[in-house]
């Protein structure tokens, strides 16, 4: 009778133990799909900054005859985000494109008919309110991903992350080129 009871107390650990093993993977799981899904949603709106950057740089082009270096920087810079690799990669050339995108703005605040156009206008508009979303979804994304960085070095659930392999995420943060004051230039013909 002891036998049994003992057997049985002994089946109940184990199952307890396996359901809290389970339970821990299934977390590191679900947080690691959220720094998937939170990556792709920034992917998502950098895809649509990409989009009308082209927009933008034709609307400016008639304006700014004497910018031209500045359009071209812009140019070179999208298609660097567009062919860049992982997170540091692409947050790196993506600070880089905001920054330039930061220039293009407050240089067209010395063409009036530029600030005057209405599609321009629109477009600014449009690519703020992207720049706003995309801070928004990597705050998003650093959060999601300090949680799993946290979690896969804690006791036990380091246990688990090791025999999964499960290695830290990065995060995205913001380029050198970002922290920078915008310096603007005039390149007026003489």
């Amino acid at each position: 009778m002891i036998g049994i009871i003992l057997f049985v107390a002994l089946v109940f650990v184990v199952i307890g133990i396996l359901m809290y093993f389970v339970s821990i993977y299934n977390g590191l799981i679900r947080l690691s799909r959220n720094i998937e899904k939170a990556w792709a949603n920034i992917d998502v709106l950098l895809k649509q900054r990409h989009d009308e950057i082209p927009k933008l740089i034709k609307v400016c082009e008639g304006y700014m005859k004497y910018e031209r270096e500045t359009l071209e920087k812009i140019t070179a810079a999208r298609t660097a985000c567009l062919e860049a690799k992982g997170v540091a990669d692409s947050a790196n050339k993506e600070g880089q494109l905001s920054g330039l995108l930061k220039n293009l703005f407050a240089v067209a605040e010395n063409y009036p008919d530029l600030k005057a156009n209405q599609n321009f206008a629109q477009l600014q508009q449009r690519v703020s309110y992207l720049e706003s979303q995309i801070a928004d979804r990597r705050e998003f994304y650093n959060d999601s991903v300090n949680n799993y960085n946290i979690r896969i070095h804690q006791i036990p659930d380091m246990w688990v992350a090791g025999m999964l392999n499960m290695q830290d995420k990065q995060l995205f943060n913001v380029s050198e080129e970002e922290k920078k004051d915008v310096d603007i230039k005039f390149d007026m013909p003489k």
